[in-house]
Order: C-alpha cells, then sequence, then structure tokens
C-alpha cells in the first residue's frame, strides 16, 4: 500500500496543509498537576489513620443504626457503604493517596469471624484504617488501606 502522499500511478504529489490558531493560552500559568517528584509525603500530607478511623466509624453508624441483617441487601448495602468511605476519605485531601476499601457485614448469630488481609506496601508511607460496628442483628467490619502513589 503507498502512502497518502503518491498518486495512482505512483509519482509523488504536493499537497499544502494550513493551520490556525483560534485561541491562545499561557500555558506556564496553567496547573498541569504535574509529578512533583517527591518520594515521600510531607508530614502534614501523611495518611492519618486515627483520623479516617473517626470517619468511618461515623460513616458506619449513620448508615447502619437501626438496620436489620437482610442477605439480599447486603450487597448494595456493602457497595454503599464501601463508596461513602471512599469519597470521604478523598475529600479529606490527603494528596497522592489511592485508596482500597474493603467492608464486610455479617449476620449476628454468636459466632466467630476472622478477617485478613495481605499486601506489599510502603511501611514509611502506607496504612491502613479499620472500624467494626455491631448491633443486635448485624455485625460490619470496614477496612481502609491508603497507598502513596510515587
Amino acid at each position: 500500500m503507498k502512502p497518502s502522499c503518491y498518486d495512482n500511478v505512483g509519482k509523488a504529489v504536493k499537497r499544502k496543509c494550513e493551520t490556525t490558531i483560534a485561541q491562545k493560552r499561557d500555558i506556564s500559568l496553567m496547573d498541569t498537576g504535574a509529578n512533583t517528584y517527591l518520594i515521600r509525603p510531607n508530614y502534614k500530607d501523611k495518611f492519618k489513620a486515627g483520623v479516617a478511623k473517626e470517619c468511618i466509624g461515623e460513616i458506619l453508624r449513620e448508615q447502619l443504626y437501626g438496620v436489620q441483617y437482610d442477605p439480599e441487601e447486603v450487597p448494595t448495602l456493602s457497595r454503599s457503604l464501601a463508596d461513602s468511605i471512599k469519597h470521604k476519605l478523598k475529600d479529606m485531601a490527603f494528596d497522592r493517596y489511592k485508596f482500597i476499601v474493603q467492608v464486610v457485614i455479617g449476620e449476628q448469630r454468636g459466632e466467630g469471624v476472622k478477617m485478613a488481609a495481605r499486601c506489599f506496601w510502603d511501611a514509611d508511607t502506607d496504612n491502613y484504617a479499620q472500624e467494626i460496628y455491631m448491633n443486635d442483628s448485624l455485625f460490619c467490619v470496614a477496612a481502609a488501606f491508603a497507598v502513596y502513589y510515587y
């Protein structure tokens, strides 16, 4: 296949190209959110697990108060809680952190439950917060993992 700059016979064809600029912008003044190449976050920008734990507990108390365990509603409720927690943590302005939120809801029947998570992370920058909510009908364990984005 011949490039488009050739005609059907194989001769080169000259094409004229004109462009006009309709809008001028001062690129130097724009905030592009460019990488600052920081290896570690400043102390004030680090994820604070205590603050996040209070935030998670508040959301669980607000949304689960008076709720009875219903196995049909658990998947929707779990996703809703995880989304609420993730959005609230993002609003707390922990710059350059990515969040993973895990919510487990089960029926309160006096049985024991163990929850575990494993991952590979940087102990200096990454952290997690968890909170447990229980009432007569259900239990809920919410864990939020904060991973610093280099």
